[in-house]
């Protein structure tokens, strides 16, 4: 269970569907978990799908002795079957991270086509609301800045990185047009970057891979002059947001992420001071189609649900770097 602040979301999930069953893809990978424990703590059942290609059963490990959750591995780009009683879907299936997704690129591009399709049947089948967990990156390196739901991106879908780009764009398309033909009841959540505690420190997101890299007393590298900026939300923040949308009247998608801007470098900085190591800073080529600059316009989070990031970069990153040093060999 999250530390507290997402009481106010796992509360109003709670009101409304205390003793009901969840179903989340990919619920054994980093956002996904944080997600399965605040359903289940919410008093829901929870039914988590994973391949298990970039999730992993440890980060579920508190939650696998409970009779009110189970964990499937089966992949969403395969047929999927789930209870009748399913009442909340949350599509959170996807590699995330540039490592993974340039890793597998035509099943991500898959997760976000076929498995969309399928995790939507579940819900068209059983009546039940759906959440897509949507990404900041279909706004691609944005020429709108900040990003309000409104903008419609800057997306090379030739590029390396268009196939997560598109893969959540053509996810949202699928989403909406379900809502349309079908009537499913649907909230996508524009999410951005993310970070705490349950990241793997290899998959090769800014603040794992600087982190590891300063654990183990490494240089740290950073990707061109550094100063390209992130707005980076720590994860309980972000799985109240979700919480709070799931059981919200929006049906367009939402921003949810952290409004406050920093470089690259300036987390660097930070992640070293935490970690007390005289470490060097080294300066690697950027990378292809790297946004420049990334911040949401959180306007529609704030008026319709109530909602902002509590947990500020210095709190977090601390934390973070805690867990981290629990879990990783220096």
């Amino acid at each position: 269970m999250p530390d507290g602040r997402s009481a106010a979301g796992v509360d109003l999930v709670r009101t409304r569907y205390a003793g009901a069953r969840a179903l989340v893809t990919g619920g054994a990978g980093f956002v996904g978990a944080h997600v399965c424990r605040a359903l289940h703590g919410a008093g829901l059942d929870v039914l988590a799908v994973d391949s298990l290609i970039t999730g992993s059963r440890g980060n579920l490990a508190d939650l696998l002795p409970s009779p009110r959750f189970d964990l499937v591995e089966a992949d969403v780009v395969d047929h999927l079957d789930a209870p009748d009683d399913v009442e909340v879907v949350l599509h959170l299936a996807s590699p995330a991270s540039p490592v993974d997704y340039l890793r597998h690129p035509i099943h991500t591009l898959k997760v976000g086509s076929i498995g969309t399709m399928h995790t939507l049947g579940v819900a068209k089948a059983t009546g039940a609301r759906f959440l897509l967990a949507s990404t900041s990156e279909i706004y691609g390196d944005p020429e709108v800045h900040p990003q309000p739901e409104t903008y419609h991106g800057n997306v090379d879908p030739a590029g390396p990185r268009g196939v997560y780009d598109e893969a959540k764009r053509f996810a949202e398309a699928m989403t909406y047009a379900y809502r349309r033909d079908h009537g499913v009841e649907v909230r996508v959540a524009r999410i951005f970057n993310t970070y705490g505690p349950g990241m793997r420190v290899d998959d090769g997101r800014l603040v794992p891979t600087l982190i590891g890299q300063a654990l183990r007393g490494q240089p740290l590298t950073v990707h061109g002059d550094g100063r390209q900026t992130r707005s980076l939300c720590y994860v309980d923040d972000l799985v109240d947001g979700l919480l709070r949308l799931l059981v919200s009247d929006r049906e367009a998608p939402c921003n949810l992420g952290s409004d406050v801007e920093v470089t690259v470098l300036d987390v660097a900085h930070a992640i070293r001071d935490l970690v007390d190591r005289d470490l060097d800073i080294v300066h690697v080529e950027a990378r292809t189609d790297d946004p420049h600059r990334r911040r949401p316009d959180l306007g529609v989070a704030r008026s319709e649900l109530g909602w902002e990031p509590e947990i500020d970069l210095a709190e977090g990153l601390a934390r973070t770097v805690g867990w981290a040093r629990e879990h990783t060999r220096s």
